[in-house]
């Protein structure tokens, strides 16, 4: 038996166009290799979309490629993930379903001391369970609950979530995996990295996503990947494949002075090969002249360009402005007040301005001992009267 795994496709995510397509075409080159290799069946472990209702654009050229693998007599099986699932329940999967294109095999039934009993989906004598992935891990709770209906000669276990084992320093949430029911094969999604963790008979598998879904996991990964898998005598034999379609440049440029940084950025840009490559650019630093607004982008993105780069991406969250040590002290404060005072005498005119002075001088009067606070208020709304008064202001 030879089967291949898909997850976190995200079709559909990119903004920029090239991106767009590249992502497409990585999902098509894994559905091309899958038909070469001529597998049974094709497990996609969640986010097959960026969202539950994607562009029909998308749609219809997803659509297509299902329809490949159909007609290649390859079975297709699924789950939604936490982009792709709805809390309604209905998504765009349910339409490749009712093409009869795929089988969503999350089936379950919930028991009365509240254990989440999955179903099996059967390719031959293979059963397939799955559990959806859902927004903020909210999947995790239900996990802890489910089990297995029977026990079969060999079961795959389809979840779209986090196991503890990949988590790292990365502040969120997991599962264990030794609280999931026992199966031969974990087709995981949700985790944008390849991983695989072989326990007795079982193995756990992230496949990593078929194209990176944003500017870091470009810069880490570069291109996205898939899994093919072969099981034989029991023992199950997998192989990851990577999809590079293009090539990424790097650049990573550290600044201080945002007047001089465009000529330093383009010189630097340069030296660099970029024809028909995936350009990114990440600045860093403290700018203490400067700061970022002077860095002239349009400049740097229309040289880019002149090197015929296929996309150019820059990231600038780890640009800031140095701040400057200002030490605060009463003296400072005062002279401060006295600026911002005079300032104010020279900008502005008629009566109000001559009596600052003796305003400021009434608002700096302080509390007699044992003097209750109303008496106090009063003698200080009695003086701001006084002053007033004298210009004919009245109160």
């Amino acid at each position: 038996m030879k089967f291949a795994h898909l997850a976190d496709c995200h079709l559909g995510s990119w903004k920029e166009k090239e991106l767009q397509e590249l992502n497409f075409f990585s999902f098509k080159k894994a559905i091309d290799k899958a038909i070469e290799e001529k597998v049974d069946f094709v497990l996609f472990a969640g986010d097959l979309f960026d969202s539950a209702y994607p562009p029909i654009e998308v749609l219809k050229e997803t659509f297509g490629e299902f329809r490949r693998l159909k007609e290649n007599n390859i079975s297709s099986f699924i789950i939604a993930g936490s982009h792709d699932f709805s809390a309604s329940g209905k998504t765009f999967l349910d339409v490749l379903e009712k093409a009869g294109l795929v089988v969503n095999v999350q089936k379950f039934e919930i028991k009365e001391d509240g254990k989440i009993y999955l179903l099996p989906t059967f390719y031959k004598n293979v059963a397939i369970f799955g559990y959806s992935g859902k927004k903020s891990g909210m999947e995790i709770d239900d996990l802890k609950k489910i089990e297995l209906s029977d026990i079969y000669p060999f079961s795959i276990l389809m979840i779209h979530t986090t196991i503890k084992d990949v988590v790292g320093d990365i502040p969120m949430s997991y599962i264990e995996k030794e609280i999931l029911p026992l199966a031969n094969y974990y087709a995981l999604g949700h985790i944008h990295k390849v991983f695989e963790k072989r326990e007795k008979n079982s193995v756990f598998i992230y496949p990593g996503p078929i194209f990176p879904n944003n500017f870091q996991e470009l810069w880490d990964l570069e291109c996205g990947s898939f899994n093919i898998n072969e099981v034989e005598r029991g023992i199950i034999n997998t192989e990851s494949f990577k999809i590079k379609l293009k090539e990424v440049v790097s650049l990573e440029i550290e600044l201080d002075n945002g007047i001089t940084a465009t000529k330093e950025i383009i010189s630097k840009i340069d030296k660099l090969n970029l024809n028909d490559k995936i350009f990114l650019l990440k600045l860093k630093g403290e700018l203490i002249v400067g700061d970022s607004g002077d860095i002239l982008f349009n400049e740097i993105e229309e040289f880019v360009k002149k090197k015929n780069a296929f996309c150019f991406l820059r990231n600038i969250s780890s640009l800031k402005k140095k701040e400057k040590d200002f030490q605060i002290t009463l003296e400072n404060l005062e002279k401060s007040e006295e600026k911002i005072i005079e300032e104010y005498k020279k900008l502005s005119s008629g009566n109000f301005s001559s009596l600052i002075d003796d305003l400021m001088h009434i608002l700096s009067l302080e509390k007699n001992e044992d003097e209750k606070n109303n008496i106090f208020e009063d003698r200080v709304l009695f003086e701001l009267k006084k002053v007033l008064n004298s210009k004919g202001i009245l109160l």
